[in-house]
């Protein structure tokens, strides 16, 4: 039997979430995406910046009474936040059936998901005057990047905005050579080839798309600290991720690893939120 034969330690319990089966469920520990192996750990949180920048890009974004478009929503995190913006609508695009699942039941009442790609989402043009992304654009390449901007440009009705939640690199004169071993070193680690930009990067790139940015705010990249976690997830919910990575080798060992990518590059990566309308 090979590694990726192997049946995890996991429960079953720990691969669902409000009773519905998370993505990747199918795979083990040592092969799953970075941020869906948190997720089937217990963290909720899977954001660089942590919750309270999603709160501060939320706030700037001005959503009370407008139709909302999120993409990536994942396990809905973020979803419950826009709520309690009383948005008119919500619609959360995910390409993972199973993520799409979720986010359907907690928004239940207020809007729906669709199962979609964030390039092509079949949604109207000029139907949303919010769109919200987190944690996506990042592990897109260059032209993948450009194309989910450009939807989102789309949706928009003209000075909608655009917030986006995402992995940031710094300073904005970050050598090439640096920014290639942290991507390196971040592949490795996640699984995902990870592509994080400066906040000029951020800035120019969806200028480049039409937007004129209002807002930039950072917060350290500590995903994986323990005072961010107390802080995203409440101590219950640390005890929890703790308990499962007890009971899992294989995803301690990716977790340690992750770890010591993101203290080694600590210096040079934050979490970055931008909200920016579209022109």
């Amino acid at each position: 039997m090979t590694d990726h034969q192997h049946t995890s330690p996991v429960s079953q319990a720990t691969r669902r979430h409000a009773g519905e089966e998370l993505p990747f469920s199918e795979r083990d520990s040592a092969h799953i995406p970075g941020h869906w192996l948190l997720a089937r750990l217990g963290k909720r949180v899977l954001r660089p910046g942590g919750r309270e920048l999603t709160r501060q890009m939320l706030s700037h974004a001005g959503m009370e009474g407008h139709k909302v478009v999120e993409f990536a929503p994942g396990l809905g995190s973020t979803a419950k936040e826009i709520l309690q913006h009383a948005p008119a609508s919500y619609v959360g695009v995910d390409e993972d059936r199973k993520a799409a699942a979720i986010v359907d039941n907690i928004v239940a009442g207020t809007g729906h998901a669709v199962t979609a790609k964030a390039q092509e989402t079949g949604l109207p043009d000029d139907s949303a005057d919010v769109v919200v992304g987190e944690a996506m654009l990042t592990m897109q390449s260059d032209k993948g990047k450009q194309s989910i901007i450009a939807e989102a440009a789309r949706l928009l009705r003209p000075g909608g905005r655009y917030a986006i939640h995402e992995l940031g690199l710094e300073p904005d004169n970050l050598d090439d050579e640096t920014k290639t071993l942290i991507r390196k070193s971040l592949a490795r680690a996640i699984k995902v080839n990870a592509r994080p930009l400066t906040a000029a990067e951020w800035k120019a790139l969806l200028e480049s798309e039409g937007f004129e940015v209002d807002w930039i705010g950072s917060a350290p990249m500590a995903l994986l600290d323990i005072r961010r976690n107390v802080a995203d997830e409440g101590i219950v919910g640390v005890l929890r991720i703790l308990r499962n990575l007890i009971r899992d080798k294989q995803a301690r060992e990716r977790v340690m690893t992750m770890k010591r990518a993101f203290t080694q590059y600590r210096q040079h990566m934050n979490g970055i939120a931008v909200v920016a309308h579209k022109r």
